[in-house]
């Protein structure tokens, strides 16, 4: 399908002629069509920016209790660019080691089948999404899993509403990166403009893919022995989701993936306990970063870069049972 150029608000823009409204996100139907069932089955979340999904895990028999440090409530907040089923490996290996836990992931604004609405896409607008999703599901507080641009989300959420967190999982997180490293240009198209939006889309794009978008040949079998093949949903999101370029953009520059030292600094004070686990080749954010903002307890897997959350799930998810369980 041929999608239209959007461009969203910018923060503190004027909102759009016509009030806001959001564009629908592809239907269920047609992401198991393309990827089969690897997914829990969709559950929506109405909001008054657009419609949202999330997916709970579920286990076949009746959960025998915990007895050690129980955990309860788990919300896995994804990165930009891969939706939620780029966390549900990890998420199914620590919803298998924790029985009792109610795991739940969510599609983020303009990602797998959540709608993006054509408002400013800034921090706000993803904790809104966390508290509605939490309000829909019964849940005071919970214990969060944030990845890359999630973990960014997450941090800035509990800086902003430190009672409904439990603990905080920050897994090769973004919002460390600092303008200055991308030079004028590079600036220029972060701060964007008449005239530079299509260049500035096409910069932030091939930024974060690093080149063009390559889909390995064997996605489809690899994705049928349970592996999440990123760039195959990278690729799908894109042909298919009419916000997600848009969305992937506005996030980038407006969302949180850049400049939140303050915001991690903050959830740091806040003595909420966290863990931070970064890959050891990762250029996204480095030990020093976080121990700067006042993250101390942080763990690094070896010979891997930012996509540790995908290619090192039993090490990371150890890495967060551990953590868990010294909790009480």
């Amino acid at each position: 399908m041929s999608i239209p150029f959007l461009a969203l608000p910018r923060p503190g823009a004027p909102a759009p002629d016509g009030g806001s409204r959001a564009l629908s996100a592809p239907s269920e139907a047609a992401f198991v069509a393309h990827f089969g069932t690897l997914m829990p089955q969709v559950s929506y979340l109405d909001t008054p920016n657009g419609r949202a999904a999330y997916y709970e895990l579920t286990h076949p028999s009746q959960p025998p209790p915990e007895t050690t440090a129980p955990i309860s409530r788990v919300l896995f907040v994804h990165g930009v660019q891969t939706c939620a089923v780029g966390l549900l490996p990890l998420a199914q290996e620590l919803s298998s080691r924790f029985l009792s836990a109610q795991c739940v992931l969510v599609d983020l604004w303009g990602h797998g089948l959540t709608d993006t609405p054509v408002v400013a896409h800034d921090a706000a607008l993803f904790h809104m999404l966390l508290e509605t999703l939490m309000a829909q599901l019964g849940w005071r507080d919970a214990h969060l899993v944030g990845y890359s641009f999630g973990a960014s989300t997450a941090a800035s959420f509990v800086a902003a509403h430190p009672e409904r967190v439990l603990s905080l999982t920050l897994v090769a997180p973004a919002g460390l990166i600092r303008e200055n490293q991308f030079g004028d240009l590079g600036k220029s198209y972060l701060r964007g403009g008449e005239g530079l939006e299509e260049s500035a889309h096409n910069w932030v794009i091939d930024l974060l893919g690093g080149g063009p978008l390559v889909v390995p040949p064997d996605w489809k079998e690899r994705f049928a022995r349970g592996e999440v093949v990123a760039e195959a949903v990278r690729d799908w999101q894109m042909k298919h989701h009419p916000g997600h370029r848009a969305s992937v953009v506005a996030i980038f520059r407006d969302g949180g993936a850049l400049e939140k030292h303050g915001e991690f600094a903050k959830a740091a004070r806040t003595g909420i306990k966290c863990r931070c686990i970064l890959g050891e080749l990762d250029d996204v954010a480095s030990v020093q970063d976080l121990n700067e903002v006042g993250m101390q307890n942080v763990a690094v897997v070896p010979n891997v870069g930012h996509s540790v959350v995908r290619d090192k799930v039993p090490e990371v998810a150890q890495l967060i049972e551990d953590f868990w369980h010294g909790l009480s």
